[in-house]
């Protein structure tokens, strides 16, 4: 016996049973579980949902201890047959909490041996931060990392064999984790996928909204009007790129004048009053401070039909707030109300940094080998869109070759797509086979073709182009047939 990432696995390269690997514990990994599931439908006790059609696997439950302050729950799912020879870990989202069963059985039926963790702790909120820094350290990054050696342990272990590549998926918390990964530690994985990644910085931007936008009665905006507020943002935009269809393919060059929404007498359903007309300008601009320099970028125009998620009120969602309460004044009585953009955003960034910010030197990630997919719906509304340009454009400014950047990492901004998927855009489209074949096969996607169902009738298929290209009609045929378009960097 040998001991390999703290768990003791056979020298031999013989692949030990299901069961088997209970044994293979240390001082700070227990195994809880190891049994085999049949085919069919699989229902955890630790979930309501059920996951059908999944192929017999070994299920393996673990606790991971790397500090005495540690609890990190994951499991690793290892296909009984038709093992596809790779690893996919896929994140979580929000303050983590949960083991992403849906995410995994979507890895297993493609053959994948996957795993996922509940990030150190259970249950919604970051609650599980005060007086426990190091569960704060396991939620940013380590328990993601600590999963991913132990499931590869697992995997040489049933197999016999290590997997010939491995991937991490994961969109808005699980986008952060992939990036903070790609930079914590480039070697552990040969391609990864970030979808809106979650910006820690993104929760002072909300909040910053909070206050700005229902701390004042008078500055609230029912959602009845979002209907009404986006069909004049849409006439206002939706031609900019050259097509009227319904869709915004480019939010930057959108400006909007709320002013031409005015109530002209009574308060009603079809305008904005004079204090709500500067609510909905806020809420599409930047965070600034006094001076004038941006904290975070705004929320794109097109995501007026979402608004509620950030400003609905009466109070700001717990996702965003539990940053300040929990993470920067571990008082869960702090009042949301006391917020003040400038003092609070450096207090956070001040925690975050060196653990929860994400950090655009990747060029350790780049000399690996590694390949970086970025997507981002332009209507996000959890996500300021332009922080993953941010993102983006910080890493290309920062590699030792911008110029051969596009080798390894590609950015495509998704119109009209909501927070990782829905909305009124094309927002389906199959990440997993577009990693395989930039890792496998050396073919960096060109463009991604995306499609929007509707009551799960596939009605409208677009391209996706590498940031900053945008699609635009080639003037002929359908306009909801991909075909008809041609990835072009915007005039």
């Amino acid at each position: 016996m040998i001991v390999l990432g703290g768990a003791f696995v056979p020298t031999a390269l013989q692949a030990e049973s299901c069961e088997g690997l209970s044994k293979l514990v240390s001082p700070t990994v227990s195994i809880t579980l190891a049994n085999t599931i049949d085919s069919g439908t699989f229902t955890s006790l630790e979930s309501t949902m059920s996951f059908p059609h999944v192929p017999a696997f070994c299920r393996v439950t673990a606790s991971l201890k790397p500090t005495s302050d540690s609890d990190i729950r994951i499991e690793v799912w290892l296909p009984m047959a038709d093992w596809n020879g790779k690893f996919l870990a896929v994140g979580s989202g929000g303050w983590g909490g949960f083991i992403n069963y849906d995410a995994m059985a979507v890895a297993l039926r493609r053959g994948y041996a996957t795993s996922a963790t509940d990030d150190g702790h259970t249950g919604a909120g970051a609650s599980f931060v005060v007086g426990h820094p190091e569960k704060f350290i396991d939620f940013a990054y380590r328990a993601e990392h600590e999963m991913t050696i132990e499931a590869k342990i697992l995997i040489k272990a049933f197999y016999g064999r290590e997997a010939r590549y491995s991937y991490w998926t994961g969109c808005s918390g699980g986008g952060r984790e992939g990036l903070l990964q790609a930079y914590r530690y480039p070697d552990e994985f040969n391609g990864i996928i970030a979808g809106d990644p979650a910006n820690v910085r993104r929760n002072a931007w909300a909040l910053w909204l909070a206050v700005q936008t229902f701390k004042d009665s008078d500055a609230y905006i029912p959602p009845e009007k979002y209907p009404m507020i986006h069909r004049a943002v849409i006439n206002a935009c939706d031609a900019n790129d050259g097509l009227k269809d319904g869709l915004i393919e480019d939010p930057e060059s959108c400006r909007i004048d709320f002013k031409t929404l005015e109530c002209k007498a009574a308060d009603g359903t079809d305008c904005l009053t004079p204090r709500q007309i500067h609510t909905a300008q806020t809420i599409i601009s930047p965070a600034t401070t006094r001076t004038g320099k941006v904290l975070f970028p705004r929320l794109e125009p097109g995501t007026e039909l979402a608004w509620a998620r950030l400003a609905g009120g009466p109070s700001p969602a717990d996702l965003f707030l539990d940053q300040f309460r929990y993470v920067v004044y571990q008082d869960p009585k702090w009042d949301w109300r006391t917020f003040d953009l400038e003092r609070d955003s450096a207090k956070a960034d001040e925690i975050d940094k060196d653990i929860d910010d994400l950090d655009p030197r990747l060029a350790s990630f780049a000399k690996h080998g590694g390949k970086l997919l970025i997507y981002q719906g332009w209507a996000d509304q959890q996500v300021a869109p332009g922080s993953s340009i941010e993102f983006y454009k910080s890493v290309l400014t920062l590699s030792a070759n911008p110029e051969q950047a596009a080798n390894w990492i590609r950015l495509f901004m998704v119109p009209g797509m909501g927070h990782c998927s829905g909305g009124e855009g094309p927002d389906t489209f199959d990440k997993i086979s577009l990693i395989e074949q930039w890792v496998e096969q050396g073919k960096a996607p060109e463009k991604i073709i995306a499609a929007h169902q509707t009551a799960g009738k596939v009605d409208r298929t677009r391209p996706l182009c590498p940031y900053p290209q945008v699609a635009r009609y080639n003037g002929t045929g359908s306009i909801d047939d991909a075909s008809n378009f041609t990835c072009r960097l915007p005039q």
